[in-house]
């Protein structure tokens, strides 16, 4: 079949199983055992399972929910939707009932595949809210024994029962559908208000896609480890749109606390991760030498000098010394090698981060290694692949250009407008958000500020709505001091404020892990996070880490005056739940602002302790109230002209 007519999800499932019928399509890790799904057999079970779907009622432009962790079954059961022209709508796994009432709602959805108890749980519980949602397909069926509800029918049966039924309408549906046609529907996170749901067709996914897979290369060979919310279009473009455009395989962890064992197992040789996986990893890192002999750190510390110095030259392939080049073949062997192979990415051939922005001593930190690790930019309305960096152009301070096929320029307020063909198609039934965000004649309103550079590199410096300036004028990019902070193992989170203020204060979340693994080699006792949060000794452990901070600002003229002069720990960790970070980890820093104002207000004081009384909630969803004074610190800021002297 030529190219051009695989033009949908389902035409590309059915070419690969009629080309590679026996190579890996999907594999998933089930009680310590890889168990792969062949092409043929995706496709075969796919055809049944949209057979049965017909004949529950399913039809084109109708809405189906789908609540998994990344499994076989949930990439089935999306592609058996679009085979009918139905369109999928994948929710966030780790959602409350409550945030899956609106999306629900607002799409109209009647049928919802849910993976396990805890998400049946979740829809039986809303189901008063949500009446037009009529059955719940559920794929494990431990602890549903006795569930009598109407409404629930097993995976299993759906397949069984579409298996005995004639395949000849499904396959007429396929052939029927184009690339036109509505291929997914994604909520957005709703950082600063309601979900909106982003409808992107069958072109608008598979063409960035396929544009961004030619640049790299990406082929049938490739392998990829699917660990990220399927709701988010990031996990959704990497484990469907680029593995049914280049046939290669998806590999699905056993749980999210398996993923790095599954990663050394499977050596992705492609690779995705946020910065907040990327800290996170590093942070382990650390704990393991800090727990390491005095050798081994010596070891560690000397060679990563080595790799700072020269790692990512000769990544990009730049000039070496004879020397320098077998200093670093040393350190591959002794630390950079066993140290990715710790890591799970001995074979990543490519590896992007995105999502927000990255600390550029995080992003040389891998690159030093020897990991192809590069930026790139996106959203969910432009089908992620906007800008790439090439190989041997990859600088931590960019974003690249724009990628083939993809017209960028900013707006006199600084702003990225965009038009592709990788545009989402509108807001589901809120045309004027819709209105707001693409213009007449087509440009996407990003939000996000930025320029280009001297080379037509994208720089990105935060979101146009948080970028600002202190009262004496100069610019205040709060993410941008919010990463440098969390490049530290011991900060998990920062908040940065200062918005017309005289100077810059934050919120430190600390690393409960990494902080705990600190004192715990200092015979430090302690009750829990609170109870940490609480020790002087760990405040004079963040302060260090501001201070560096600030010497490091201290070097850039530009935002010099941004150097963070106060700070306090927050008593609690910024969960979702509680609707302080995304569902994908994003700072609500607004709705901080708001939550926390009397600590704020107490940061732009001369006070050095603030009292506080909060609600807290318990994993297993009671509330309490919390009790406590927070201690407040000032932190040493640096004139320009002692930066060095300081660092």
């Amino acid at each position: 079949m030529p190219v051009g007519t695989l033009d949908t999800f389902p035409k590309l499932l059915m070419h690969h199983a009629a080309q590679r019928g026996s190579r890996p399509a999907i594999r998933e890790k089930d009680l310590g055992i890889w168990q792969t799904w062949t092409w043929q057999r995706f496709a075969d079970e796919v055809r049944s399972l949209a057979s049965g779907l017909h004949a529950e009622g399913l039809r084109r432009g109708s809405h189906v929910a789908l609540v998994s962790d990344n499994r076989p079954r949930l990439y089935a059961a999306m592609c058996a939707i679009q085979c009918l022209g139905a369109v999928p709508v994948p929710l966030y796994q780790d959602a409350v009932a409550d945030e899956m009432v609106f999306p629900i709602q607002n799409a109209e959805i009647a049928l919802a595949f849910a993976e396990d108890q805890e998400q049946v749980d979740k829809l039986l519980e809303i189901l008063p809210r949500c009446p037009m949602l009529k059955r719940i397909y559920y794929d494990d069926a431990r602890g549903l024994r006795h569930y009598k509800q109407a409404e629930l029918r097993s995976y299993e049966d759906l397949l069984e029962a579409g298996r005995k039924l004639d395949p000849s309408g499904v396959e007429r549906e396929i052939e029927g559908g184009s690339g036109s046609d509505v291929a997914g529907m994604f909520f957005t996170s709703g950082t600063t208000a309601a979900p909106k749901g982003v409808v992107h067709t069958h072109a608008s996914l598979l063409g960035p896609a396929r544009t961004a897979a030619e640049m790299e290369k990406l082929g049938e060979d490739d392998v990829i480890l699917a660990y990220l919310p399927p709701a988010w279009i990031g996990q959704n473009i990497f484990s469907c749109a680029q593995a049914f455009v280049t046939g290669y395989c998806i590999c699905c962890p056993e749980a999210p606390e398996t993923v790095m064992t599954d990663m050394r197992e499977i050596g992705p040789t492609y690779y995705f991760a946020p910065p907040r996986v990327l800290e996170a990893l590093l942070t382990q890192v650390s704990i393991r030498m800090d727990d390491a002999a005095a050798p081994k750190r010596w070891l560690y510390r000397k060679f990563m000098d080595i790799a700072g110095r020269v790692g990512g030259a000769l990544l990009d392939g730049k000039p070496v010394s004879f020397f320098d080049r077998f200093l670093y073949a040393v350190g591959d062997l002794l630390v950079y090698g066993p140290l990715r192979n710790v890591l799970g990415m001995s074979r990543v051939r490519i590896g992007y981060t995105a999502g927000e922005a990255i600390g550029p001593d995080l992003f040389r930190f891998y690159r030093s290694i020897g990991i192809n690790l590069k930026q790139l930019y996106g959203s969910t309305e432009t089908a992620v692949f906007v800008c790439i960096q090439p190989d041997g152009e990859v600088r931590a301070d960019t974003v690249g250009p724009a990628v083939n096929g993809v017209e960028l320029r900013f707006s006199p307020e600084r702003e990225l407008l965009i038009r592709s063909d990788g545009l989402f198609r509108e807001y589901y039934k809120n045309p004027e958000a819709t209105r707001q965000a693409k213009d007449p004649e087509g440009w996407f309103h990003t939000g996000d500020a930025g320029f280009f550079d001297a080379g037509g590199h994208v720089k990105i410096i935060d979101r146009v709505k948080d970028v600002g300036k202190l009262a004496d004028g100069t610019l205040f990019a709060p993410k941008y001091l919010e990463n440098k902070l969390k490049f530290f193992p011991y900060i998990k989170e920062a908040v940065c404020f200062g918005h017309e203020r005289d100077q810059v204060c934050a919120f430190i979340n600390i690393d409960p892990e990494a902080i705990g693994n600190w004192a715990e080699k200092r015979n430090m006792p302690y009750s829990g996070y609170t109870d940490l949060a609480s020790r002087d000794e760990v405040y004079d452990l963040v302060r260090e880490c501001v201070e560096r901070v600030n010497a490091d600002l201290a070097g850039e003229p530009e935002i010099a005056n941004s150097q963070i002069h106060r700070f306090l720990i927050l008593h609690k960790e910024l969960d979702a739940d509680d609707g302080e970070l995304t569902r994908t980890r994003k700072v609500r820093r607004g709705y901080i602002g708001e939550k926390y104002g009397q600590l704020l207000s107490a940061l732009y004081s001369s006070d050095s302790m603030v009292h506080v009384n909060a609600q807290v909630r318990y994993e297993d969803g009671r509330t309490g109230t919390f009790s406590a004074d927070l201690k407040i610190r000032d932190a040493k800021t640096f004139p320009p002209a002692a930066a060095k002297r300081a660092a």
